[in-house]
């Protein structure tokens, strides 16, 4: 999806009005995710960092691209659940390009109360409704492009 489709996508109809936001993005993205979740009615809060493992030189510029991002932005008076250690994991990779840890989710669970909501999601999570093009979706999601419509 393009940049403009993802901001265009219902975030802010769907959300609580008190809501915790976590947004994966990379280095080349870190600038327009944040826009896109102020654009969402959301305050950026945090930047929170996956440091992978190398696996050889990798891509990247000078230095190679072994992070992800994870935008944490809120909404309103959502207490956390407790208070995090630290900003950064070393989560083991998961051998599929860009598939996330499910330890991030456990670690979503112990600090921001539900419901939960995965989009772009590849698989179910047990409590979490789910929409995705890999697969059947829990909800729908007005003004996405054809090829994440939900399926049947």
């Amino acid at each position: 999806m393009t940049l403009e489709q993802i901001a265009a996508l219902p975030v802010r109809e769907m959300a609580d009005k008190d809501a915790h936001l976590y947004v994966w993005t990379v280095n080349r993205f870190l600038g327009e995710s944040i826009a896109i979740v102020k654009s969402w009615g959301f305050r950026y809060a945090q930047t929170l960092v996956w440091a992978k493992t190398p696996m050889g030189i990798g891509p990247g510029g000078t230095f190679a691209g072994n992070v992800e991002f994870i935008v944490l932005a809120k909404r309103g008076s959502l207490k956390p659940l407790r208070r995090v250690e630290t900003m950064w994991w070393n989560w083991p990779r998961t051998g599929k390009h860009s598939k996330k840890p499910e330890a991030f989710q456990t670690m979503v669970e112990s600090v921001s109360p539900g419901p939960y909501l995965e989009l772009f999601a590849r698989r179910k999570r047990h409590g979490w409704a789910s929409w995705g093009n890999e697969i059947a979706n829990d909800v729908e999601m007005p003004n996405s492009p054809d090829r994440a419509t939900t399926k049947s």
